[in-house]
């Protein structure tokens, strides 16, 4: 943990959630903290996030917040290359200091944890056990393109199990490898333990043992150019402090 932001008390805050790509915004009379907050996050936090708008949704609707959803990488260029993000949060740390070193971050805070599993077709047909079937020729495997936290995290995991896999695909963000899996396209992928839990009946998992797992850390940060700062404090609090740090661990995250 890097620190905490200061508390903004009596801010009421509106979450919309959206695609998994972008989000809706949505004008509330003003009642403490008010306008716009853009707020850019990791594809795996979509649930969680989406929890804490139905959360907060009663509280004084004075601020307006945009969510984008997307891999931590994709949402960190767009960042270098000027996009009006007033909130990040990302995936992986190695992410958040593309921007931290840029100066284009406040200090970041590592609010959550996660951790990787092996999501297979509900039944398990193929009879995937552990990483060492991923090698086999008889399954489709689909993993998450090194660019992307989950990728780089899965290239670990398989490399600590001694594991050469051919993937049939590399996919830009998490949930397009959960989908493949769940729509029937794909046996069996490497991804986050909360996307397997969000998959419910659609999917299964199988759990990857110590020695050969990841514990993921995920930052959020301010950037720097936001034009109301004071109401992304209210946000990143409401993450950090507030009523989102239970809704992360209801939905399998570990605490930060």
């Amino acid at each position: 943990m890097v620190g905490r932001f200061p508390h903004v008390a009596a801010v009421a805050v509106t979450l919309l959630l959206a695609t998994a790509a972008c989000g809706t915004d949505t004008e509330a009379p003003s009642n403490g903290e008010s306008g716009s907050v853009v707020v850019f996050a990791a594809a795996s936090l979509t649930e969680s996030f989406g929890e804490l708008q139905t959360a907060l949704k009663s509280s004084t609707p004075g601020l307006s917040v945009t969510y984008s959803f997307a891999g931590s990488g994709a949402l960190v260029t767009q960042v270098q290359q000027g996009a009006p993000a007033d909130v990040i949060a990302t995936a992986d740390t190695a992410s958040m200091s593309r921007l931290t070193d840029g100066g284009l971050v406040e200090t970041p805070v590592v609010f959550a944890r996660n951790r990787l599993e092996i999501l297979v077709e509900p039944g398990n047909p193929k009879r995937i056990s552990g990483l060492s079937d991923l090698s086999r020729t008889d399954i489709k495997l689909v993993l998450g393109d090194e660019t992307v936290p989950f990728g780089r995290f899965s290239a670990q995991a398989l490399q600590a199990a001694g594991v050469a896999a051919d993937p049939v695909s590399k996919e830009p963000d998490v949930k397009a490898a959960v989908a493949k899996v769940t729509s029937g396209e794909a046996d069996v992928a490497i991804v986050y333990v909360t996307d397997v839990a969000a998959a419910g009946s659609r999917g299964q998992g199988v759990e990857i043992p110590d020695d050969q797992n990841v514990v993921i850390e995920y930052p959020i940060a301010i950037v720097k150019t936001t034009g109301n700062r004071p109401a992304a404090v209210a946000f990143v609090d409401a993450v950090v402090e507030g009523r989102g740090q239970g809704i992360l661990q209801e939905n399998g995250f570990l605490a930060g």
